[in-house]
């Protein structure tokens, strides 16, 4: 049975997300926005799984690297591969630990997201807008070495803080702590490639959920004092491309990725 707080009649960023990519944990509310956004935007579904590859591709590269700390910040509902099954494929002692303030995503996780190696799983309940609870988590100071290198990702959340001066505030918040050698991986809406994007964006906000598409010098500043890996930031299914983003069409990408070092 699903948590009582739940806001059903509402629509969730995370739902939406989870019926576009063919999943079964949304509502009503969820499906009615989803599906307009279809209509501006029919082939959104392959924007959203080109975000999840770059997902994997980016904690893979930093689990290659030798990161074995993995802080996830707006984690959204379960959805194969998941990142710490990524990250302790190649690492199984690695460390992950997922937040998101959403009660249905919390449950989903506890129930679904259990180690795949040696290393530990955590959940925690807190808000990206609140960067100081979470590193002050239990979750955080015992489940990680924070004299050693933490990867922090924002895959596909960046979008709902609407000011560039809060989100960059949060990252700094965000990375401050964190020793030399801790990575940064980001994913961002756009609609430079295509403009009829905007109408998707519009639909976000009129179901009560903020979002904003933002360019890609922006999202480059969003990353101001980190080194960025190449390519930098590019459409997700360019970074570091795997078979599947090749045949992907350009026009059918509404995200920025990027992955730096601190």
């Amino acid at each position: 049975m699903p948590p009582r707080d739940l806001q059903t009649d509402r629509p969730h960023s995370a739902r939406i997300y989870d019926y576009l990519l063919g999943g079964k944990d949304n509502f009503e509310a969820d499906r009615r926005a989803a599906e307009e956004m279809l209509q501006h935007t029919p082939r959104l579904a392959v924007s959203m799984n080109a975000n999840r590859r770059f997902m994997v591709k980016a904690v893979r590269h930093l689990a290659e690297r030798g990161i074995r700390q993995f802080l996830d910040v707006g984690t959204g509902l379960p959805t194969r591969p998941n990142l710490h099954e990524v990250v302790q494929g190649v690492a199984p002692e690695a460390a992950v630990v997922y937040v998101d303030n959403d009660p249905l995503v919390l449950a989903h996780a506890r129930a679904l997201l259990t180690p795949v190696g040696t290393g530990t799983v955590a959940y925690l309940d807190a808000d990206l807008r609140e960067p100081d609870s979470i590193l002050r988590a239990d979750a955080v100071t015992e489940g990680f070495d924070l004299s050693r290198p933490v990867a922090v990702s924002l895959i596909a959340v960046l979008q709902h803080v609407i000011d560039d001066e809060l989100a960059r505030d949060i990252i700094t918040r965000l990375m401050a702590p964190l020793p030399a050698g801790s990575a940064l991986a980001i994913s961002a809406v756009t609609v430079e490639n295509d403009p009829a994007g905007v109408g998707t964006v519009r639909t976000y906000n009129q179901n009560g959920v903020p979002v904003v598409a933002r360019t890609r010098a922006m999202v480059e500043a969003l990353f101001a004092g980190f080194e960025l890996i190449e390519p930098g930031v590019v459409p997700v299914h360019h970074w570091r491309p795997v078979a599947e983003d090749r045949t992907v069409d350009d026009a059918d990408v509404y995200m920025y990725g990027g992955v730096a070092l601190k």
